[in-house]
């Protein structure tokens, strides 16, 4: 069993390139965080991995595998159909937030050529924009995370002081009643909270897999979106839950 769980945390190290023990407790909540850290341990022996504060990075970076395009091949339709939806809700004239990965990747490409204020933390987001004749892009500037090929980290943060937006397009990680909104990376979800704390209207774009999911980190509670938008018709509970915060729910 230890040896199934170990070869599972180093195939997640060599997509990641960095794993936190506060990650595999929520992964494996079965399994203690004594247990997990011996597990750290061996793949550090083994060479496959190099101990961090709170985790293991990946010793052999050339052997990580390409993340963001794995990602991107993955559930096309859904991200299609849910980028669709939130283009509806880009006029001329506005500022926005697209959040880095595979789904802002897809609202980028479907976004009208208008007149725009575009910010971004993500490369192939900005890139993206770039295509078309109108929009003013700009890029937040940080470490560079190649899991969705974007920038957190407080530097990141700290730049958000300099801007405003009115539409701020989120996309979660995971979301549950309980526990709101989360994220696998602590710098990400900082980025997250303190942007939908800027934006007039927070747009989360997140396909139906994803409910009922938890991440290591909040960085908002369900009431704080103000539109949720999926790729089918969300469980009742969701639909309730929404109607109850006045959340809008749409989906195609």
């Amino acid at each position: 069993m230890s040896a199934e769980r170990r070869a599972e945390i180093l195939a997640l190290l060599k997509k990641r390139g960095t794993l936190y023990l506060k990650e595999l407790e929520v992964l494996f909540p079965q399994v203690s965080s004594m247990t997990l850290r011996r597990d750290l341990d061996y793949l550090e022996k083994a060479g496959e991995a190099i101990r961090i504060k709170g985790g293991i990075r990946l010793a052999h970076p050339d052997r990580m595998e390409d993340v963001f395009s794995l990602r991107l091949a993955q559930r096309q339709e859904e991200k299609a159909r849910i980028a669709r939806i939130a283009a509806e809700y880009i006029e001329p004239n506005r500022s926005i937030y697209i959040d880095p990965g595979t789904t802002g990747l897809n609202l980028a490409r479907l976004m009208p050529d208008t007149n725009l204020f575009v910010l971004t933390s993500g490369l192939q987001v900005a890139l993206e924009v770039c295509k078309k004749r109108t929009p003013t892009v700009n890029l937040l500037g940080g470490q560079i995370n190649r899991n969705n090929m974007s920038v957190a980290d407080p530097r990141t943060v700290k730049s958000l002081e300099d801007y405003n937006f009115d539409l701020a397009f989120i996309a979660p990680a995971a979301i549950s009643l309980d526990h709101g909104c989360s994220n696998g990376d602590y710098n990400d979800c900082e980025l997250k909270r303190r942007i939908m704390q800027k934006a007039t209207m927070n747009i989360a774009m997140a396909d139906v897999s994803k409910l009922d999911k938890v991440m290591p980190f909040t960085f908002a509670e369900f009431g704080q979106i103000h539109l949720l938008i999926t790729d089918r018709k969300p469980p009742q509970a969701y639909l309730d839950a929404a109607k109850a915060a006045g959340i809008k729910v749409r989906w195609e």
